[in-house]
């Protein structure tokens, strides 16, 4: 009988080790100077040997962060897009909905597993979490919540680990 983790094994073993990002802080509040999570993102992707080809902060405004979506996913050098904020509950919480709507394919299973992973640690409080990721012309993109915590979680538990596998995947 065959190993059934042979098969991602040999994907992994052809994919992108090194895949070039967009980093994108959604607040109304955070400058570059306070953007946490945002340098978190930067830096956690780049010690993994990623790129971070550019970043931003824009606030909690749909028109916004589509804006930013639109042209990354124009730009060639761009493949994977790391939002981090707005993926809450509150009335400014808009980026699920902004995101959302411009997903050609969605990947359901990396907000159920996130919430799966926060709710190990923080409980309950893990359902108000509206983190998702899918992917627009070719591009990944993953929409974290705003904490360091989250963006740490989300990063060394499922991104990095899997990153180059989804842009092979993607690009095939």
């Amino acid at each position: 009988m065959a190993d059934p983790a042979s098969v991602p094994r040999e994907h992994k073993a052809g994919a992108p080790k090194r895949v070039a990002c967009l980093v994108l802080t959604i607040s109304d509040s955070k400058m570059a100077e306070t953007d946490t999570s945002g340098q978190l993102i930067r830096e956690l992707l780049t010690v993994a040997g990623h790129e971070v080809v550019q970043s931003a902060i824009v606030k909690d405004e749909p028109g916004q962060v589509r804006d930013v979506i639109c042209r990354a996913c124009e730009d060639p050098r761009v493949q994977a897009l790391i939002l981090t904020g707005g993926t809450g509950i509150a009335s400014r919480d808009s980026t699920f909905e902004a995101v959302e709507g411009m997903l050609d394919k969605r990947l359901p299973g990396f907000g159920e597993l996130f919430r799966l992973l926060s709710y190990a640690e923080i409980g309950a409080a893990a359902m108000l979490s509206r983190a998702q990721a899918g992917v627009r012309q070719g591009r990944l993109i993953f929409s974290l919540p705003g904490s360091p915590n989250a963006c740490r979680l989300a990063l060394e538990k499922l991104i990095l680990p899997e990153l180059g596998h989804l842009l092979r995947e993607v690009s095939r």
